[in-house]
């Protein structure tokens, strides 16, 4: 049971948090000068946290231009590794000073729960801290050559980076995108979702405070088919990253064609599959991890394993489980320290989700649990759903949904499943249940996917912790993240041949 005195804690520190919504460019909060502009709404109850400006292209030329000036100037990208190093190191302590300021932002203004944004404002820390670390590992390639010859193979930054990010996990994506390409030497642009731009704007508050200097890190906020459309077609960004959805991806791609080829990094969508063979016994156990894997932060995870395949063997008894759980979940207010079912980020959110539902109740798929709104639970809640007598190749089955929502589905043998795990035009994480390891080392190598997880929920978080880079596939776009892998791919191969006689 929560204190009610925590409850109103966190309303109150809700209540008393300062909002600049004006945006950093050249180290200065300044207004931007588009006329279109948007409002940030709390999705629990509908109120209006803060109206913000869409970029126009004199806004986004500007913000390009800092970001060019800052890294011809070399106020950055001429530092030593080990000098960015430290600033960076810096940054994650101002990070984490601010973890329950920048938690409650995204809480308010996406409705995950502060339960599960305050850790993840704590592996986004952890995200700065590893890439601090690892930066100053990197080392340029000596090649052999004659004894009259010094060849060397260098990887050097892109130069000015445009970052396009989501608000499912607002600050954290944004993270795993910026310190990258600054530890690399690169200047950035961020452009948040509108749907959550305050605490990535609070980030280049912090970033100043820890020392990256003014230009090298601007934020601007704005409406994708606006402002995003603009960066992606600006001659003057070298480097793109994105995440979001398959037909973003798409256009920027089309933008990058259009104007100087920039390079891409796109994470986009996704249908990953869970996996259960057979052999397990802890059922209670399993089903908890199972809905876990679709349900957290209200579905709205990239990776959410939202194609359960399951031997059939354990179907039923799995299903039973699953229900008795998804039914007992309760949604609530974020700001309450007990809610583990946050709203959907907005009506629109919560308009596709039901409409996905509505279609694939009518074309005969049986809801075992949820298929509706809970409004006594706030705005834009939806209750877990879970269905079942879909074919894999209903559109349920092989679109994202980004809610609570997710099929079941049995299998006979391991190779049925490999086959319909494969069945999909996405390709970016998976997750297998087994205690079989040969089996499950073999077919993880074969799934497609990412990130491949064997017997854990699969989470963005311990990728990033743990130093390991991964790439989607398919439909989920191209382009690697995390570790050292993802360090490199913020810069450009280039080779030096040195004549010493």
């Amino acid at each position: 049971m929560q204190n009610p005195n925590e409850r109103t804690a966190w309303h109150e520190q809700a209540r008393q948090l300062s909002i600049d919504t004006r945006a950093l460019i050249g180290g200065a909060r300044v207004e931007l000068q588009g006329s279109a502009r948007f409002d940030s709404v709390n999705p629990q109850d509908g109120s209006i946290i803060a109206s913000l400006v869409s970029a126009s292209q004199v806004d986004v030329d500007a913000a390009v231009a800092s970001a060019r000036q800052a890294f011809s100037q070399g106020c950055w990208s001429q530092l030593s590794p080990h000098q960015r190093s430290r600033t960076l190191l810096r940054l994650a302590d101002q990070i984490e000073q601010h973890r329950e300021e920048l938690a409650l932002l995204d809480s308010i203004e996406m409705g995950m729960p502060v339960s599960t944004s305050l850790p993840d404002i704590a592996v986004a820390s952890g995200i700065v801290r590893g890439v601090a670390e690892r930066v100053g590992t990197l080392s340029e390639q000596l090649l052999p050559s004659a004894p009259d010859t010094l060849a060397l193979n260098l990887r050097v930054p892109h130069g000015v980076v445009a970052a396009i990010t989501p608000w499912n996990f607002p600050l954290y994506v944004a993270l795993a995108k910026v310190v990258p390409a600054l530890a690399m030497g690169n200047s950035v642009v961020l452009k948040p979702s509108e749907l959550a731009s305050l605490s990535c704007l609070r980030l280049g508050d912090l970033a100043l405070a820890a020392g990256i200097p003014a230009g090298v890190l601007n934020v601007i906020t704005g409406l994708g088919g606006q402002t995003g459309r603009l960066l992606a077609l600006h001659e003057d960004v070298d480097c793109l990253s994105f995440t979001g959805s398959t037909a973003t991806g798409r256009l920027l791609m089309q933008y990058a064609g259009q104007s100087n080829l920039k390079a891409l990094l796109l994470e986009c969508g996704g249908k990953s599959p869970q996996i259960v063979l057979d052999g397990l016994d802890d059922l209670d156990g399993l089903a908890r991890a199972l809905v876990q894997g679709f349900v957290w932060n209200s579905g709205q995870v990239c990776v959410s394993g939202t194609r359960i395949l399951v031997a059939r063997a354990l179907y039923q008894p799995l299903l039973d489980r699953m229900v008795g759980l998804m039914e007992a979940m309760r949604g609530g207010d974020p700001l309450q320290a007990a809610t583990q079912l946050g709203p959907l980020a907005s009506e629109a959110q919560l308009r596709r989700v039901g409409t996905m539902v509505e279609a694939a109740r009518s074309r005969g798929g049986r809801i075992a649990t949820g298929g509706a709104p809970d409004r006594d639970a706030g705005l834009c809640h939806y209750r877990p759903t879970l269905f079942t007598d879909l074919p894999h190749g209903d559109a349920l089955m092989q679109e994202e949904v980004f809610g609570p929502v997710a099929g079941l589905l049995a299998f006979d043998t391991p190779e049925q499943a490999l086959q319909l795990a494969n069945d999909s035009r996405y390709g970016l994480s998976a997750t297998l249940w087994t205690r079989d390891f040969a089996l499950a080392n073999r077919m993880a190598r074969q799934v497609r996917g990412g990130p491949v997880t064997v017997n854990a929920v699969a989470s963005p978080g311990p990728s990033y912790a743990m130093g390991s880079s991964v790439e989607p596939a398919g439909a989920s776009g191209f382009g690697v993240e995390g570790g050292t892998a993802g360090l490199l791919a913020y810069t450009r191969a280039k080779s030096l041949h040195f004549r010493l006689a």
